[in-house]
This record gives C-alpha cells, structure tokens and sequence, in this order.
C-alpha cells in the first residue's frame, strides 16, 4: 500500500462509515482482508474501503456474513466475477408471482375484495387473510385475497380458503426449496454449468408455473377420483339431505 493512502481503524471507520467493531467482526469472519500491521498499528488502505462498501451492497441484499465471505473469497481467486454474479443474483431476485405486499385503507381493502358484506373485514383478520396495522391494513398477498373472495362467492368460507392457502404454501414451498436443491446439487457435480443457473432459473420461470398448473391439476383429479371412488361423496351428500329435511 506505499502509494495508497492508509488509514488507522479509527479513520478507516470514519471513512466509510462503519464502526470500528464491526470492522473487526469482519475481519475476524475473513469477509474483510487483513490490515498490514507496521509496529503496533494496523494500517489499511482504499481497498479496505472498497471492501466494506461491497459488504454492504451484499448485506443490503439479504446475504449473510458468511455467504459474503465465500463470495468475496471466490473474487478474490479469480472464480467469479462479480458483475456476471450481480447479474445472476438480480434474475433469481426477480418476481415469479408478481404479488408484493401492500398496505391499504379500509376502502381499499373492500374496492380490493370486491365486497362490502357485513363482517367481512373481521372474518379477513380472523382468516389471517388481512392484519390490521394502526389505521391500515396489510396485505401480505393481495393475489390471494382475490383468491380467497372467489371461492367465498363459490360457497367456500374464508377460514376455509385460509386453510386451504396454507396447506399450498407448505407443499409448493417444500417443493421449490427441493427443486432449487436439485440444480444446485447438479451443478456441484458438475452436470450443469454453475455460471448458467441464473439463465436456468429465469427460463424455469414460465415454465414451472406451467408445470406446476399441469402438474396440481393430474393431482386433483386423481384426488378426486379417489374421492368419488370411496363413497365419501355419496355419504356427504346424504348427510346434507338429512340436515335439510330436519
């Protein structure tokens, strides 16, 4: 660093606006490289800040410490480059579904479901649906409330249309995490080119929502089939005559 302006930890935090023990958390998690030490001082230098600055684009990107330090390790050693990764992680960041989180009004929320029905914000809350934060409302998925009314308009209560939601999540996001397991594992072994999973993903994009159509859709009606076959269908339909005629 002879011709690179050098930095005690206290300028260096100063610097780029990280505090000195944070500075040394990273040090001591190998995602910063290690100062140059002349008698009892530690000296660092603009790649230092250089460093602490890409650290906090990758944090502010949802990795963690040590996913960061294997990355910027693998820099380091020529493996990757940080562009083409940049351009990669904004593929896999990119919406599949196209249904953000949104804060409405009370207006909104009705104009959103479609109805004003008595009670329908109560069972909304109740149905976890919609959770009310001070004078709004917050709507983790606003595709699924449209969801969640059209079945109500087919007869299907909300609490019901909750259920049902949560026990798609569960399976569909096992599933995803095992398919993203899947590529990842190929890629280990070689059977796919690691450098090529972003273009793999973003290509998977409508095709596994076509997949995933094609494939829930054989699986409900071999469901149902099932269903009919059992002679549950028969028995329900006979319990709802008996209620009616009583």
């Amino acid at each position: 660093m002879a011709d690179d302006k050098e930095y005690t930890i206290d300028e260096l935090a100063a610097v780029a606006r990280v505090p000195s023990r944070t500075i040394r958390f990273y040090q001591s998690r190998g995602a910063l490289m290690a100062p140059v030490i002349r008698g009892r001082v530690a000296f660092y230098g603009s790649p230092h800040v250089d460093r602490l600055a890409l650290i906090a684009q990758l944090q502010d990107r949802g990795l963690r410490i040590d996913a960061i330090r294997d990355l910027v390790a693998s820099i380091d050693r020529g493996e990757l480059d940080l562009a083409d990764w940049l351009g990669v992680e904004r593929q896999m960041q990119a919406s599949w579904a196209n249904d953000q989180p949104r804060t409405v009004t009370e207006q909104e929320l009705y104009e959103l479901a479609g109805s004003r029905r008595p009670g329908l914000i109560a069972d909304l809350l109740r149905a976890k649906v919609a959770e009310r934060t001070g004078d709004v409302y917050l709507l983790r998925s606003p595709a699924l409330l449209g969801v969640a009314m059209k079945l109500e308009a087919a007869g299907v209560d909300l609490d019901t249309a909750a259920e049902a939601s949560k026990l798609l999540r569960k399976y569909l996001s096992r599933a995803a995490n095992d398919l993203v397991e899947l590529f990842v594992h190929r890629a280990e072994e070689g059977s796919l080119e690691a450098k090529d999973l972003g273009k793999l993903f973003e290509s998977l994009r409508p095709l596994g929502n076509e997949a995933v159509r094609v494939a829930f859709g054989r699986a409900m009606e071999r469901a149902l089939r099932s269903l009919f076959e059992s002679g549950k269908l028969t028995r329900l339909k006979g319990r709802a005559k008996k209620r009616k005629s009583g």
